[in-house]
């Protein structure tokens, strides 16, 4: 059984910021997920909506944060937390309940920013090497300026199946990344990829928690994860085996197996 994808272009109206345009996909029908890509795109998440929604009764929502993948970012909208309010934001015109939010890398970041915010609409999240914090000794690793095997080669723990030769990406392709990467500098902060002030605030977060790492990755290494779990009052932290940045990509059905448990 294969779950098309249902395309949508939505305007939410973000407090601060005014109207906003967002490109959304969707999966399935049921209980409700929120499924927030990272840095390298919305298609790094798009089979693991598909996968998501056929393992029984579940809606995958997943939208593309404005600047990526060809959409426009409105200059308006700079900040993860603009992020996080705008996603909020969604969740709201949509009115959905008990929503579960996941985010891997950047995505993660969004949705640990929209805990803070308390919306009653989410009932937990579920990080997947989320980005966002700041710890001593274990930077997020730096890849500006490296080449596109050099960054597979940081994310992934085999990156055999994912490997592409530069010299075969179509021009228009190499612009959505160029643009992936100048939206994600907005948005992060550059190189840093952190906010100083979200680790002493994750505090406030008192959903459930799960923190999921691949134990390979070395964009934000495993101890990295496990300060971001122990300032979540409650979170559970597990490490993924041969698994690096992007466990929705590279180990789909053990991150399908530790969220459905």
């Amino acid at each position: 059984m294969t779950t098309n994808a249902a395309s949508s272009t939505n305007t939410v109206n973000v407090a601060g910021i005014g109207p906003i345009e967002l490109t959304v996909e969707e999966y399935g029908d049921g209980h409700s997920y929120l499924l927030l890509h990272g840095g390298a795109g919305p298609q790094t998440v798009a089979a693991f909506a598909q996968l998501l929604a056929e393992k029984g009764s579940r809606r995958v929502i997943t939208p593309t944060h404005p600047g990526f993948g060809g959409t426009p970012r409105p200059e308006r909208l700079n900040s993860v937390a603009g992020l996080a309010a705008l996603y909020s934001g969604m969740l709201d015109d949509l009115g959905l309940e008990d929503v579960a939010v996941i985010g891997n890398s950047v995505g993660g970041w969004i949705a640990a920013e929209m805990a803070l915010l308390g919306s009653p609409r989410m009932s937990g999240i579920v990080l997947l090497d989320a980005v966002g914090i700041e710890v001593e000794g274990h930077p997020v690793a730096d890849v500006s300026g490296l080449s596109v095997p050099d960054i597979q080669a940081l994310s992934f723990h085999d990156p055999t199946p994912f490997r592409v030769d530069p010299a075969t990406i179509p021009d228009a392709q190499k612009a959505i990344m160029a643009a992936n990467g100048a939206a994600l500098d907005v948005y992060a902060g550059s190189a840093a990829m952190a906010d100083p002030t979200l680790l002493g605030r994750l505090t406030g977060i008192t959903i459930p928690t799960l923190v999921l790492w691949g134990e390979n990755d070395r964009i934000v290494e495993p101890a990295y994860g496990e300060a971001y779990a122990a300032a979540i009052h409650g979170a559970r932290f597990e490490v993924l085996a041969s698994t690096g940045h992007m466990p929705q990509m590279e180990t789909p059905d053990l991150v399908l197996q530790r969220i459905l448990n």
